[in-house]
C-alpha cells in the first residue's frame, strides 16, 4: 500500500505509540485524522507536524461513549472526501491481580480496547467498502496471543481484537477492505507505572521505543502483511503457548512470585490515588 496522500484516521493519537505513528505517517506524505480525550496533547501533536491543516486535523472523542464515536464516524466519513484507512491504536491497559480490579476498571478496559474498535470498524465499514482500497488496522498486543499473571482483563480485551481482526479479515476477503493486525510487545510510553517498568526490569523484558513500533507499523500497512508479532522470543512464545500451552504453564509458574509482589505494588498506588482523587 503507498500511503501517500491517504486519509487515515489514528484513535489515541496524543502520545505514546499513537504521537509518533501520526509523525511516520506524515512524513509518507498521509494525511492524519487525530483523536483521543486530551485536546492538549491532540494539539501538541499537531503542531510537531510542521503541516497545514488540511493535512492534519484533530477530533477530542472518548471512545467509551457511543455518542462520541458516531460524531467522530461522521467527522471521519466528511473530512477531506473521507478516510481510506482507520487504526485502531487507542487501548488502556490493566497490570494487577484481578481480585483487586473494580468492576469499573473491567468496563474501562474493555469499552476502551474492545467495544470501540469494533463499532468503529462496524460504523465505518460501509464508507471503507467505497474506497478504492480500504484498510483497517487494529493495534493488539503480544497479550493477545499469550495470557500473563496479572493481566487478566488486558488479555480478554486483546485476546479478543485478535479473534475479531481475523474474523472481520475472512468475513470481507471477498472485498478490497483489508484488515491488519500488529501485536507489539512492552513499549516506553508514558502511560506505564513504575511497578510495571520495574517488573519488565526485574523479568529482563524487551522494551521497545514508541517510535521503532510506529515504523513497523508503517512498514506493515506498506508490506500488506495481515498479522504480525513484534519481537523475539515474543513471537517464539505465542507459537509455542498455541501448541503446549502447559509447557508455557510451567515456564510462567517460575515467575509468579515476581509479578504478584509488582502487581500488588500497582494496586496500592491505585488504591492511594482513588483515595487522594
Amino acid at each position: 500500500m503507498k500511503l501517500a496522500d491517504k486519509r487515515i484516521l489514528v484513535t489515541g493519537a496524543g502520545g505514546g505509540i499513537g504521537s509518533a505513528l501520526v509523525n511516520h505517517l506524515v512524513r509518507a506524505g498521509a494525511f492524519v485524522l487525530l483523536t483521543g480525550r486530551d485536546d492538549d496533547a491532540l494539539r501538541r501533536t499537531i503542531a510537531q507536524l510542521n503541516v497545514n491543516k488540511e493535512r492534519g486535523a484533530h477530533i477530542v472523542a472518548d471512545l467509551t461513549r457511543q455518542s462520541d464515536r458516531a460524531r467522530l464516524c461522521a467527522k471521519a466519513k466528511s473530512w477531506e472526501g473521507g478516510i481510506d484507512v482507520l487504526i485502531n491504536n487507542a487501548g488502556v491497559g490493566d497490570f494487577g491481580l484481578l481480585e483487586d480490579r473494580s468492576t469499573a476498571d473491567i468496563e474501562r478496559a474493555v469499552a476502551t480496547n474492545l467495544t470501540a474498535p469494533i463499532d468503529l470498524c462496524r460504523e465505518l465499514l460501509p464508507h471503507l467498502r467505497q474506497r478504492r482500497q480500504g484498510h483497517i488496522v487494529n493495534i493488539g498486543s503480544a497479550f493477545g496471543g499469550i495470557g500473563c499473571a496479572a493481566s487478566s482483563i488486558y488479555c480478554a480485551t486483546k485476546f479478543g481484537l485478535r479473534g475479531f481482526s481475523e474474523a472481520l479479515r475472512r468475513e470481507l476477503a471477498d472485498t478490497d477492505v483489508h484488515v491488519h493486525y500488529f501485536a507489539p510487545r512492552a513499549t516506553g510510553t508514558a502511560l506505564n507505572s513504575k511497578p510495571m517498568e520495574d517488573l519488565n526490569a526485574a523479568l529482563g523484558n524487551a522494551v521497545d521505543d514508541a517510535n521503532e513500533v510506529a515504523a513497523q507499523i508503517v512498514a506493515l500497512l506498506r508490506s500488506d502483511c495481515v498479522e504480525s508479532v513484534l519481537g523475539w522470543p515474543e513471537k517464539l512464545f505465542t507459537r509455542l503457548n498455541a501448541l503446549l500451552p502447559r509447557v508455557v504453564d510451567f515456564g510462567m509458574r517460575k515467575q509468579l512470585p515476581v509479578i504478584q509482589h509488582h502487581a500488588r505494588l500497582e494496586s496500592r498506588l491505585l488504591e492511594r490515588y482513588r483515595r487522594t482523587g
